[in-house]
């Protein structure tokens, strides 16, 4: 077998734990792909491991027992999630965004990458420990957000829709209470998308009253799973009190002033 120098073994270790987040790896796995001692193995992967933390690209969780092994957790330190929130207050705080309603123009936010990659580190990192099977959302916008925090948990995506549709099969359907405007809507999600007993991660992008999260609770308990952890980017400071309690929001809104074209947002109190 050829032989690999350490700083290839390095290179592809951190690729490929990177590149998988969530997925555990034994060090016999590592030690058959590269020709080497597990002991060797083992001293790469504190050298990965002290390379991700000096640069804030997560960390290396070790498994013991029989199905052990180490797997790559996403995360940023507190620091460097202040500074990707302040810059998300500073690109979100431009007048020209303000919506009627009190709403945000937030779409080339939610489209942009970088952006959205570092969103889903931060909700990955915050929430891994709470052992999430699926990330769920509801069609349109919170699917970016979404899908970049269960690419970074390593878990499927689950999207509610208001609609059904013909290749969705066999659905589920309820009707929740917007807890902004009171309205009554549908929320649909086909039976095959879920399976019983999951532990799901609600992923949106904005939160007023709470009631599409509340919907997405009620709409899970018809699979006998549950919502194990929200969050949200942005959620608006009125009202207060919420229709749900255990969430965890990104920016808080507090004023938007239609006459005075100001935007009053900050990063929320979990992260000062």
């Amino acid at each position: 077998m050829e032989k690999f120098h350490r700083n290839e073994r390095l290179a592809v270790l951190m690729k490929t734990l990177c590149d998988s987040p969530g997925e555990t790896f034994t060090l016999g796995s590592f030690a058959d792909m590269f020709g080497s001692a597990k002991s060797t193995i083992s001293e790469d992967i504190d050298i990965v491991q002290n390379l991700l933390e000096k640069f804030d690209l997560g960390s290396i969780e070790s498994m013991s027992g029989s199905l052990g092994g180490i797997r790559f957790v996403p995360s940023y330190k507190k620091d460097k999630i202040k500074s990707i929130l302040n810059s998300l207050c500073q690109d979100l705080s431009n007048s020209q965004r303000i919506l009627p309603g009190g709403y945000l123009y937030m779409l080339d936010i939610i489209y942009d990458p970088k952006k959205i990659s570092d969103i889903g580190y931060i909700f990955a990192g915050h929430f891994y420990k709470r052992e999430i099977d699926c990330v769920i959302t509801v069609e349109t916008k919170g699917i970016p957000l979404a899908f970049a925090t269960a690419k970074q948990l390593g878990v499927p995506l689950v999207i509610a829709r208001h609609n059904s549709e013909a290749t969705d099969g066999p659905s589920v359907n309820i009707n929740y209470v917007s807890g902004s405007s009171k309205k009554i809507q549908t929320m649909v999600l086909p039976m095959r998308a879920l399976k019983g007993y999951s532990r799901l991660l609600f992923i949106d992008d904005f939160m007023k009253g709470g009631g599409t999260a509340k919907g997405i609770i009620d709409m899970v308990r018809e699979f006998e799973s549950e919502v194990v952890g929200i969050g949200v980017v942005i959620e608006t400071l009125e009202p207060s009190k919420k229709l749900v309690d255990d969430y965890v929001s990104l920016l808080t809104l507090n004023i938007v002033n239609t006459e005075d074209k100001i935007i009053d947002l900050k990063p929320s109190k979990e992260w000062i």
